[in-house]
This record gives structure tokens, C-alpha cells and sequence, in this order.
């Protein structure tokens, strides 16, 4: 059996591994020529994730009996239409994919079925007009994109201009849009729906970098610091979202933001959480959504049990960097080792250029901590961060130490 795998990053080294523990030949394919999955594979062609008729391509030549991604939105939808147009099995169809990665078709639902969400306006061209009594700050993104490309946030008009133009470049449906603004935490939840029951399985903190109008992830946060509080809401809202999308089986990501008491949805997606929160899930509930999607490909209904949380408390940093070329990290090997942190992760190979922090796909590398006090969760995290660099080409540290906060 052959299966051919979507996008390079780190969740697909993870995919590759359960396929071929099960003795299925992996193909893998990604629009960077050294991806960091690249070496798991037993065959890699350069190919962007999006070129629907490029993959198409490759899984009639390579005659494979399976198409997969895990993680990540836009190669699911690409995952959806090939299989579907070659027959293939895959455990979402291709329209039910393409709404739930598009926002705009998003956002018209969750107002036809009473999900919360902020103030919107889709738009493929800016008329201003439409906006008369719309207060700043407002939020852009585009309607069709992930990792946080594209979305800022606006205090003026002019700011507007100039992010709503980006916004439509990363689209591709050269749409965007616009919404008001709502003060609160991000909280990101993963779910697992199984026969269109949903199963909340990790609420967690996604807390962002310090920046007046871009929204990256630095850390993910376990247990969310509103759990109590949200709980109940974000169950209630999962379940509307499944039942308003007629999802069945699929993993499921909710991001939304809460006042405390409600929650507004920002946007949802039928997969797991990007970077280590396949990882995460497993630690806090011990069900592996990796070996799930690959079960439900196969057409297999996995089965939501729960087991003991590891621990208290957990903590997924990510690792940025300041313009400059990837060699090596330092200091993480001996950390891990010490039991300091739990794991690590490389998210870029060697050569890689960095530009700056727009998005989460910039992360150089990440780590977790975990503890069951609050007092050894921050004495770790604060021995992990004066300890650890990345090293550039030249030699020097390029680790924007500057972004990983103390823990509170």
C-alpha cells in the first residue's frame, strides 16, 4: 500500500512514522526542496501543497492508495478534492473541506446558526462606505489561509488600506475580511467528533506575541487560565459548530476569544492544531489524533477515551529568530537530558533564511515544559530560556530571546 503525504513540517514527521508502522509505503510532498519531514519519507517530490493538479499528478504516477495531511488547513482542502476526483478514501468530502476553509462561508453559517462570532464584512475590493459606524480597531485576514498570513490589526483608516491589499494577496480567492475588534483572551480548543458527537479534548492558552498588529503564536498554554469559566460554553459551541457543518468523524480546532464568560468564535477547521498540539493532546488526554486520521482514512471509527493528564501543567514555547541563516541549536540537548524540558523540536533545516516574525511558519524550533506546580513551571521555563540559543551561519546567537516571556 502507498500513501502519499501533504506538506513537510514537523506534524508530518509524526503521520509518516504511523503510516509506516503499519507498513505503508510514504510519498511525500512540499514546495520546499529540504522540508524537515523530508528524510522520514521513502520519497519526496517538490510540489506545492496548493498545485491541485500537480499532486494530482503525482498520486496517478506513484498509483497510490491513499492521500493524507494532518494539521494544517489549506493542504487538507487539497487532500479533499484530489481524493475525491481519483477516488480515493478520505474521512472529509471536498465541499464539506472547502467550507470549513473558507471564512467567509465560515462566518455566514456560524450567523445562520446563532454561533457567536465578532462583527463581519467580506469584501474582494475596499468600499469604504461599507464601513460607516464601524469603530477601530478592526481586524483583516483573508478569507482562505492559515498560520496567521495576512491578519493584522488596524487603528485607521490608512492602516486599513494597506493591510486589506495584503490581506487579498494571500487569498486565493482574492477576498478578505473585516471584522470588529474583541478585547479578551485566545483560547484554542481541539476536539475530536466522533459520530457527530463532540468530544472536547484539550483547552489550552494561545498566547501571542506583544505586537500592535500582528497575532503569532509563541506559546501554547495547558490548561487554559479560564477553564473553569469557559468550559461549559466551548462545549455548547463545539457541538453547534458540528452539528451546523454536518461533521461526523474529524478532528476538529476551534480558536475563539473569551470576555470570561462568553466565548466569540474567531474561526474553526477540520483538523488538529498546528506545531507540537498533536503532542500536547496525547499528554493531557492520551488520544494520538495522528493515528486517529490515518484509522479514519483507512475506515477505521476511532474511539474517544480519555486517560489521566500527565500533568498539571504544560507549556508548548516556539522559538523565533532575527534575520539571518539556520545552522544549529544549542543547549536544548542538555536541557532534555537534565530533565528540564520534556522534548524538543526543529521546525527549519539547516540553510534556512530568516526575515522576520509574520507568522507562525517562522518558528525556528520549540520545546515543552511540563510540571505539577506553578512554582516548577516557571523555575523551568526561566532555567530554559537563559540557557538556550540558535545558532546562525555566521556564528553568532540569532534567538530572539526578547519573545519568550516569563511564565505567569
Amino acid at each position: 500500500m502507498k500513501a502519499l503525504v501533504l506538506a513537510g513540517g514537523f506534524p508530518q514527521i509524526a503521520l509518516i512514522e504511523e503510516l509506516k508502522s503499519r507498513g505503508i509505503y510514504t510519498i511525500l510532498a512540499d514546495w520546499n526542496e529540504e522540508p524537515v519531514a523530508k528524510k522520514h519519507a521513502d520519497k519526496f517530490y517538490q510540489a506545492s501543497t496548493l498545485d491541485t493538479d500537480a499532486i494530482t499528478e503525482i498520486a496517478r504516477k506513484e498509483k497510490v492508495d491513499l492521500l493524507l495531511t494532518a494539521c494544517t488547513d489549506q493542504a487538507l482542502l487539497t487532500v479533499a478534492y484530489v481524493s475525491e476526483k481519483l477516488g480515493l478514501p478520505c474521512y472529509i468530502d471536498y465541499q464539506t473541506a472547502l467550507n470549513v476553509t473558507n471564512k467567509a462561508y465560515m462566518k455566514k453559517v456560524f450567523d445562520e446558526n446563532g454561533i457567536s462570532t465578532a462583527k463581519h464584512i467580506v469584501l474582494g475590493e475596499l468600499d469604504e462606505s461599507k464601513l460607516d459606524g464601524w469603530e477601530f480597531p478592526l481586524i483583516v485576514k483573508p478569507v482562505d489561509c492559515n498560520s496567521s498570513k495576512g491578519v493584522k490589526k488596524v487603528t485607521d483608516m490608512d492602516e486599513l488600506r494597506v493591510a486589506f491589499a495584503d490581506a487579498v494577496r494571500f487569498s486565493r480567492t482574492n477576498t478578505a475580511i473585516i471584522e470588529s475588534f474583541i478585547e479578551g483572551p485566545e483560547v484554542s480548543v481541539d476536539i475530536y467528533v466522533e459520530g457527530g458527537k463532540a468530544h472536547v479534548l484539550c483547552i489550552s492558552n494561545n498566547d501571542k506575541i506583544a505586537d500592535k498588529d500582528k497575532f503569532v503564536i509563541f506559546r501554547g498554554r495547558c490548561p487554559a487560565r479560564e477553564l473553569d469559566a469557559v468550559r461549559g460554553p466551548v462545549e455548547k459551541t463545539a457541538q453547534q459548530i458540528t452539528d451546523a457543518f454536518g461533521l461526523k468523524d474529524t478532528p476538529m480546532l476551534i480558536q475563539l476569544i473569551t470576555d470570561g464568560k462568553r466565548v466569540f468564535v474567531l474561526e474553526f477547521s477540520a483538523r488538529t492544531g498546528g506545531g507540537t498540539k498533536f503532542l500536547r493532546i496525547k499528554k493531557m488526554t492520551g488520544f494520538d489524533v495522528i493515528k486517529a486520521v490515518v484509522d479514519l482514512t483507512l475506515g477505521l471509527k476511532p474511539h474517544v477515551e480519555h486517560d489521566p493528564a500527565c500533568c498539571n501543567y504544560l507549556a508548548d514555547e516556539f522559538i523565533y529568530c532575527k534575520p539571518g541563516s539556520f545552522d544549529h541549536l544549542e543547549g536544548f540537548e542538555e536541557l532534555k537530558a537534565e530533565g528540564v524540558m520534556d522534548d524538543y523540536y526543529v521546525f527549519k533545516w539547516k540553510g534556512a533564511a530568516f526575515t522576520g516574525v509574520e507568522s507562525s511558519g517562522d518558528r525556528a524550533a520549540g520545546f515543552t515544559i511540563t510540571a505539577d506546580t506553578l512554582e516548577e513551571f516557571r523555575r523551568k521555563h526561566d532555567i530554559v530560556a537563559s540557557r538556550i540559543k540558535v545558532i546562525g551561519a555566521d556564528g553568532t546567537d540569532i534567538m530572539r530571546h526578547d519573545l519568550l516571556t516569563a511564565l505567569t
